[in-house]
């Protein structure tokens, strides 16, 4: 039996089929959510793309807060996407058995223990202990949050929206940047910093406190003039980046107790890897006073695959917890 599977962001929906029984992608294909009216569009020109006209089995891992599954008329609307539609519309059109929507990062979450070890980068910590509790968090289009909770056989996600809890500014700067970013947005969310956009909105803040300009546009930009360019103002923000997520992601690490270990996805982190592995990431992760060796001896690694996502899609058709 057919099942689509896909992880959809603010900018691209990644599809796949998965075969019943096997958490394995293959066909996988990117379309740009921008090129498509909404959701129905996009899953036609994929199974047009692969051949295939019928699907019985649907898991989609969506970039914002998800519907209950008790509800069959629940619309989903997505937060950095136009995309918005109806389950039991969806359900009815392409004359599903079942249709399952997950928040993305709670799919980043259940495709972890499916990442091969080869696709793991140790970033810091001890062996921590596999029955706790894991974390998994990660900037990109947006922060997601999420985490597992091991049972006997298996593991319940977390469904998150802890990319939306409050920047909590440490010293003069941040307090200045927090003041910056506030006058712009009204509350600040950690995520108006920790995501793509975020990295723009810290190199804004960070030159406006500096009195110096703020000519690049675009976060990849940034990225790119701190690692091969040498830009002293993108180094400095792309550190101060790395920092305050070092910061959040063990204060989240505390929340959730996972010492079971911290994993990093998203699409932004691979891109400055060896940036990234000598930031003050894990001297901010660490830097919990009194609980600094429960930090120390937590794994945090960074996930390489690119498809964790799907991977975790195709969990959640056949975990009864999701």
């Amino acid at each position: 039996m057919v099942e689509l599977v896909g992880d959809i962001g603010g900018t691209n929906a990644r599809f796949a089929l998965a075969q019943e029984g096997d958490v394995r992608p293959h066909a996988i294909e990117i379309l740009r959510c921008g090129d498509y009216d909404n959701l129905d569009d996009a899953i036609r020109a994929y199974m047009e793309k692969v051949g295939i006209d019928r699907i019985k089995d649907v898991c989609l891992a969506v970039a914002g807060p998800v519907p209950s599954a008790d509800d069959p008329d629940a619309q989903v609307r997505m937060t950095n996407n136009h995309w918005r539609f109806g389950l039991r519309a969806i359900r009815e059109q392409f004359g599903l058995r079942s249709f399952k929507v997950i928040n993305d990062f709670t799919a980043m979450a259940l495709g972890v223990p499916h990442v091969a070890s080869e696709q793991l980068v140790h970033v810091c910590g001890g062996p921590g202990d596999p029955r706790r509790a894991r974390l998994v968090i990660g900037p990109g289009t947006g922060l997601g949050v999420s985490g597992l909770v091991p049972l006997r056989d298996g593991w319940i996600p977390l469904m998150t929206e802890g990319g939306h809890v409050d920047f909590a500014p440490t010293d003069e700067t941040e307090i200045a940047i927090l003041q910056i970013l506030k006058a712009r947005f009204g509350r600040v969310s950690v995520e108006r910093i920790l995501c793509g956009q975020g990295l723009l909105n810290l190199y804004q803040a960070h030159a406006e406190i500096q009195g110096v300009a703020a000519p690049l546009d675009a976060p990849e930009k940034i990225s790119n003039a701190a690692v091969n360019d040498g830009d002293p103002l993108a180094r400095h923000v792309l550190r101060h980046f790395c920092e305050i997520l070092g910061r959040t992601a063990g204060n989240a690490a505390l929340t959730v107790g996972s010492l079971g270990g911290v994993y990093l996805c998203g699409g932004i982190l691979p891109r400055f890897l060896d940036f990234f592995l000598e930031s003050p990431f894990q001297a901010a992760f660490e830097d919990k006073g009194r609980m600094r060796p429960l930090m120390e001896a937590t794994p945090v690694q960074i996930v390489m695959e690119p498809y964790t996502g799907l991977l975790g899609a195709a969990e959640a058709l056949r975990n009864p917890e999701v």
